[in-house]
């Protein structure tokens, strides 16, 4: 039973993960909208239908949607905090690493050859392989191929630069760079956390559904009272569109609101002119 029914959760989850995350904003936008609207319409047609029982209905319907209103309200408000903050983490996590790469460039310019000429190469090719993640959608197989050419380009540099510790033990520019390395390598994890900590689609059901519940209670309320059709309408479309902020923020590469990489861009496009310091071997 147990196993069941984390299969149909696991499966629940895949279909919403889909869903939320693979759909274009526009094709998205017009899923929530076509939920949300047509909620409300349901919900004016029963509305207009217990009309005739306005007297009895109007006082414990309109307190129910009230008070749901109120808490979907809230429940909306919590989703959009959560997409904010994943939002932000993210694009401090893409500055931090193009912090930490370029710290590792320089430093690997202090280096003894062959390791200072073949670490610079090495830094370069890392680079290219966090720009591709960052225009990978979290957790697909792209960015997982990314993920791992840059693990595999970490352990090259890793073993260079033990060499050149072991060349040069007391060198105080070694230790240095292997300190700013085992930084790179440590915000590789924090980058590829940051991405794929996203707001558990629970949270993003219980949106959906209790905004269109609020809706749908709202505009059968206005529609027994006989007014206000145009006002839930406008509504429904106003909360649709909180909903598509909400969702977008939490994909990093898709929509209209992106994490930049404009950091990791300046970087790369630095790495291209010549090294800023020639190395101990041209002293």
């Amino acid at each position: 039973m147990v196993r069941a029914g984390g299969t149909l959760s696991s499966v629940v989850r895949i279909v919403l993960s889909q869903m939320f995350f693979t759909l274009s904003t526009w094709s998205l936008g017009l899923v929530l909208f076509a939920i949300v609207v047509g909620t409300t319409a349901i919900g004016l047609l029963i509305g207009r239908s217990l009309r005739k029982h306005k007297e009895t209905l109007k006082e414990p319907y309109g307190a129910l949607q009230a008070a749901l209103l109120g808490v979907v309200g809230l429940i909306l408000a919590f989703g959009l905090t959560m997409a904010v903050g994943r939002y932000e983490t993210r694009r401090s996590a893409v500055v931090d690493d193009a912090n930490a790469i370029g710290t590792a460039y320089l430093r690997a310019q202090t280096l003894a050859e062959p390791q200072r000429s073949a670490s610079l190469a090495l830094i370069r090719q890392y680079t290219d392989a966090d720009l591709r993640l960052a225009h990978t959608i979290p957790n697909s197989p792209a960015a997982r191929l990314a993920v791992a050419d840059g693990s595999l380009i970490q352990r090259r540099l890793w073993n260079l630069a033990g060499q050149a510790l072991d060349g040069a033990p007391n060198a105080n520019s070694t230790r240095l760079y292997v300190d700013s390395l085992n930084s790179m390598i440590d915000m590789q994890t924090v980058r590829v956390a940051s991405l794929n900590n996203r707001i558990p689609s629970e949270v993003l059901v219980l949106e959906i559904v209790g905004a269109a519940i609020a809706l749908g209670l709202l505009a059968l309320y206005l529609a027994i009272v006989g007014r206000g059709v145009v006002t839930v309408l406008f509504a429904a479309a106003v909360v649709t569109m909180l909903l598509v902020v909400t969702f977008d923020l939490d994909r990093p590469i898709r929509g209209f609101i992106t994490v930049p990489d404009a950091a990791l861009t300046s970087l790369r496009a630095s790495m291209a002119l010549p090294p800023a310091f020639p190395g101990p071997s041209g002293h």
